[in-house]
């Protein structure tokens, strides 16, 4: 079985496990998600590969992280994720992409990212849940942050942190590639 046959039967299996544990019908979820009641069947069925903006909508609408809708069993207190098991969810042909480093529930979801964005590239985000808090840190290059329509510039070595339940956008306007680590704290679901 292919590791994307293993994340696709892990996000069915834990998407209607999280969906059964909030008390969320289909329609429920969909509504919270901003995702169809289709797509959501697909999840579920393990029939689809969803976008990671889908994913990331649902994880949000659960008030769970990416990494617990993608893990198989929850670990030990002290979990040891090697290099080589990180998750790239997303890449480009020019060599942009990022990587799911680790994650966990601290009472709402956790996430530790790697990203590497190459010249003239960018991701943009849709809001997610109030309360939500991002924190970068640049170790190469220059980001372009842009949060509700205002730019920002973060240097290598320098670091940023806003609340994210506005759009924003990761982006390379220089001539090298960028390269940071990002953490992303989501609050739980009431």
């Amino acid at each position: 079985m292919s590791d994307l046959d293993l994340l696709t039967q892990s996000l069915a299996r834990n998407v209607k496990h999280w969906r059964a544990v909030r008390g969320f019908t289909l329609d429920v979820l969909a509504a919270r998600a901003g995702v169809s009641r289709g797509m959501l069947i697909q999840i579920e069925q393990a029939r689809t590969n969803p976008s990671l903006g889908t994913v990331v909508k649902i994880g949000d609408a659960l008030g769970i992280s990416i990494t617990t809708l993608l893990d198989y069993e929850q670990g030990p207190k002290v979990r040891v994720v090697p290099a080589e098991q990180a998750v790239r969810l997303w890449h480009t042909d020019a060599g942009s992409y990022n990587r799911l480093l680790a994650g966990t529930e601290a009472p709402g979801p956790l996430e530790m990212w790697d990203w590497r964005l190459m010249p003239g590239e960018h991701s943009s985000s849709d809001p997610h849940p109030v309360g939500t808090v991002e924190l970068v840190h640049v170790t190469a290059g220059e980001l372009t942050l842009t949060v509700d329509g205002t730019e920002y510039r973060v240097p290598a070595g320098a670091s940023a942190a806003f609340e994210a339940n506005a759009p924003h956008t990761y982006g390379n306007a220089g001539a090298v590639p960028m390269e940071m680590v990002m953490a992303v704290s989501v609050p739980p679901v009431p």
